[in-house]
């Protein structure tokens, strides 16, 4: 074995560490939301991997089969539940196949995709992670009981706050976007950053989205909208710098 988390997967789960054997693949384009799936991940005994797109969980999948995968609705170059729909279809099958999204109403979109559970956002709950995989693992994948049930809420890093933030800028600021493809791109951005806020609990960046509605905008009031997104994520990248 080449390191200590190479032994750990080949123990069994335990009371304390259920998850201990398993690899989870986060396919999740948010570092932040990334960061509180590696440190659940991590509380419960069980390798990480993350795809920050379609693209890249494809690729993963070609190399390796993870026992959990879960999946965010909500990616850069399309649906989550896409990918979802593939891998129910898929023999052998992921043992477990979870959807996640900051909208609730998603979940309908995730099990009629074929996704096992959901996890609505903010994902924080030590115990409640652990349970919508255990709930679907096989017996004999099952931690012996009784199971101790940790209380913990985790707390990612600031610092993954802030690179979603820059990100984002960085998506608006690019000035590669044409007219055509500019409600497209406001549209992943809104949700991106709705998501975002739910996770990090940014009352003032979510209270600043809910009268956003591209659908309803003239090209002109685009590019305004544009503007206006741009400089409300560089003011919350300045308020926590402040932090």
């Amino acid at each position: 074995m080449d390191n200590l988390d190479d032994f750990l997967m080949t123990r069994p789960p335990t009371a304390n560490r259920p998850l201990l054997g398993h690899t989870v693949l986060a396919v999740e384009d948010s570092r932040f939301a990334s960061e509180a799936l590696r440190l659940l991940s991590l509380r419960s005994g069980a390798r990480i991997r993350r795809a920050d797109s379609l693209h890249h969980a494809r690729r993963h999948l070609r190399v390796y089969r993870p026992s959990v995968i879960i999946i965010d609705l909500g990616l850069p170059d399309g649906a989550g539940e896409d990918l979802i729909q593939e891998l129910a279809n898929t023999s052998p099958r992921v043992e477990v196949i979870l959807g996640i999204s900051g909208d609730v109403d998603a979940a309908e979109r995730a099990l009629n995709a074929g996704a096992d559970g959901f996890i609505a956002k903010p994902i924080a709950s030590l115990a409640a992670f652990q349970q919508a995989i255990l709930d679907h693992l096989p017996a004999d994948k099952q931690p012996p009981m009784p199971r101790n049930v940790s209380a913990e809420i985790i707390h990612p890093d600031r610092l993954a706050y802030r690179d979603d933030l820059a990100h984002v800028a960085e998506m608006l600021g690019d000035g590669q976007t044409g007219e055509q493809d500019l409600p497209q791109k406001l549209d992943y951005v809104t949700q991106f950053l709705s998501g975002l806020a739910l996770s990090a609990d940014d009352a003032d960046l979510s209270a600043a989205l809910i009268d956003l509605d591209h659908g309803t905008y003239s090209r002109e009031q685009l590019s305004t909208e544009a503007m206006r997104l741009s400089k409300l994520v560089q003011d919350r990248i300045a308020a926590q710098s402040q932090i």
